[in-house]
């Protein structure tokens, strides 16, 4: 496809994952997909569906009770639902603290996180505490702090959910500009099938609880993603064949 992201090979695999809680919930029932380098992966399904517990198994947070990952966690990004910043750390302090637990001296943190917080749009917002920033400049900040270590996988966990409509769009957009230049696998976490489809190379459905991959879509826009290809009738066929998917994973 012309300017799309070229695919590098399978980075994260998930291999019949399942998971029962203690309490004998079960969240999820024989997962399997992968994510290749140069790919932009959503999942999206139901509330309750499992789509979280999928990251934090992926993470090593959350051992799955069968199946396995193969992923490398050395480098791996992962931005929560909040952005999780430490209010006493300045944007820079926050961004660098990655680099301080993996012992990397202060002259390259300091180089690292410059380049970091540049790439995502904060300069001159280095020096700022995160009470005086808005919530998009805070996922700003969790993202260049993921992004110091180059991580080959970047996990998402609904990011932008607490923003408005516009902020949304807009660090979508930035999203991507980093999913270009820094070439990571990235898997996505959303309810919003129009960010799904918009931020996506391929869109995975999930069914209600016990969580299993019911369908899947392949993206046919290409790269860079033009803001204006959300009112495309294209864009609107697809999104109405995955909220129709959906809608029956959820019956």
């Amino acid at each position: 496809m012309a300017g799309s992201v070229v695919d590098g090979g399978p980075t994260l695999s998930f291999n019949s994952i399942s998971m029962v809680f203690p309490d004998g919930t079960e969240a999820l029932r024989e997962v399997s997909f992968s994510v290749d380098s140069g790919e932009f992966v959503t999942v999206v399904g139901p509330s309750g569906c499992g789509k979280s517990t999928l990251l934090k198994i992926a993470s090593g947070l959350l051992p799955p009770t069968a199946g396995t990952v193969d992923v490398d966690r050395e480098k791996l990004g992962y931005v929560f639902q909040d952005a999780t910043l430490l209010q006493w750390r300045t944007v820079r302090q926050n961004v660098e603290l990655l680099c301080e637990l993996h012992s990397i001296g202060k002259a390259e943190r300091r180089r690292i996180s410059s380049a970091a917080i540049d790439l995502v749009g904060l300069r001159g917002f280095e020096d700022h505490y995160p009470k005086s920033l808005s919530g998009g400049m805070k996922m700003r900040v969790s993202l260049a702090r993921s992004l110091t270590l180059k991580p080959p996988v970047f996990l998402f966990d609904e990011p932008f959910a607490a923003v408005d409509e516009f902020t949304r769009e807009h660090l979508n957009d930035e999203t991507l500009a980093l999913f270009q230049s820094e070439g990571f696998a990235g898997l996505f976490i959303t309810h919003s099938i129009s960010e799904a489809v918009f931020m996506s190379t391929r869109v995975m459905v999930m069914s209600d609880r016990p969580g299993r991959i019911v369908a899947e879509y392949e993206i046919p826009f290409g790269f860079p993603r033009q803001a204006g290809i959300r009112f495309a009738a294209d864009f609107a066929r697809l999104s109405g064949e995955i909220s129709a998917s959906l809608r029956e994973a959820h019956k």
